[in-house]
């Protein structure tokens, strides 16, 4: 939704009335994710996707319905209605999509809002009870009430964590968590080409970009334009003055033991979410002895990613840069990864 909110403005500027509908569950081979939203104007223009263009024109009919009605609804798309060939969700996946007439203005204040990666706040979510589900009826359960909250908090904490919006039953009732997690945030420790490459590619992906040196003549506004922050402090300095925690990603590209090795302490100690180290096996081993020396122990190494990024063969800056960004999705995602037609294989 927060990648909608421009184009959701300019609309209402317009004075156009502009409903939405949300992915909420997904079956099988499902295109989109849940929390995938399509914004549609009264005019008819459409924005988003919820099917990666399978089911969008039936999905804006419903929010024209909706509209009118003024009622909100649930509808399914799947290979087993005789409507997915007509829409063209021959994918045999399954989609449950919650149709508004308007955008709630929890929704929107949720989007607005842009924490940043560090210290306690992981973000926000918005509860909406699903509209096609009747309750049973209610009956006095002892310790209902006391269940229900732990369910939706342990629900609403894992969404956050993962960055991905879910229905779960809470004791008689659906409802659907939208997640709107805290901007992710990427801390790089040196200022390298391999970092300039990382910058760009983790700009694209929506996360917030700090760069640590305190080699002045590395860390420039000329060398870095883009970045939210460039800090020209030793590790320990900087994280403390970004709050380094729990919800950061760090990567380590330094390749000077001076400024990694306090540096990958002081991010394990603070809980990040990644930690990775550039340098070679050889590297690792002798760099591993050196911080079990100075008092970390095996199990926080176990942490530790290293030699950093995925195995993609590259050994140009930017091909090593994506390497990296592509091991930090998969450990924020909770991805393997591995081909994915290796995964379809079952392999």
């Amino acid at each position: 939704m927060r990648e909608l909110l421009e184009q959701y403005d300019a609309w209402r500027t317009q004075g156009l009335a502009v409903g939405r509908a949300v992915v909420i569950r997904t079956y099988g081979s499902a295109p989109r994710q849940e929390g995938s939203v399509l914004l549609v104007a009264e005019d008819g223009r459409m924005v988003g996707s919820v099917s990666g263009g399978c089911v969008e024109g039936a999905s804006a009919e419903a929010v024209d319905e909706a509209r009118r009605t003024g009622q909100a609804k649930v509808v399914r798309y799947g290979i087993s209605d005789d409507l997915a060939w007509s829409v063209g969700l021959a994918c045999g996946g399954t989609l449950d999509v919650l149709v508004e007439p308007s955008v709630p203005d929890a929704v929107l204040a949720a989007a607005r809002a842009q924490s940043g990666g560090g210290g306690p706040d992981m973000g926000a979510t918005v509860v909406t009870a699903l509209p096609a589900d009747t309750p049973e009826p209610a009956t006095e359960r002892p310790g209902a009430a006391a269940r229900a909250r732990a369910t939706l908090e342990e629900a609403r904490r894992d969404a956050l964590e993962t960055g991905r919006s879910r229905t779960v039953k809470v004791e008689d009732r659906w409802v659907f968590i939208e997640a709107f997690p805290a901007r992710p945030r990427l801390v790089i420790v040196g200022a390298t080409e391999v970092a300039r490459s990382l910058v760009g590619l983790a700009g694209a992906l929506g996360y917030e970009r700090i760069v640590i040196d305190a080699r002045g003549a590395f860390a420039t506004a000329d060398r870095f334009p883009d970045v939210e922050r460039l800090l020209t402090d030793w590790p320990e300095d900087a994280f403390d003055a970004i709050g380094l925690g729990p919800n950061d990603a760090v990567a380590v590209l330094s390749h000077d033991p001076k400024f990694d090795e306090p540096a990958i302490q002081e991010a394990i100690r603070r809980g990040a979410r990644y930690v990775g180290a550039i340098g070679s096996r050889k590297t690792q081993a002798e760099r591993r002895q050196r911080l079990l020396e100075a008092g970390v122990t095996e199990e926080q190494l176990g942490y530790l990613h290293g030699p950093i990024g995925l195995d993609l063969g590259g050994r140009e800056p930017a091909e090593t840069a994506l390497a990296i960004l592509a091991e930090i999705v998969a450990a924020r995602r909770g991805g393997t990864g591995a081909p994915m037609h290796a995964r379809a294989r079952g392999a």
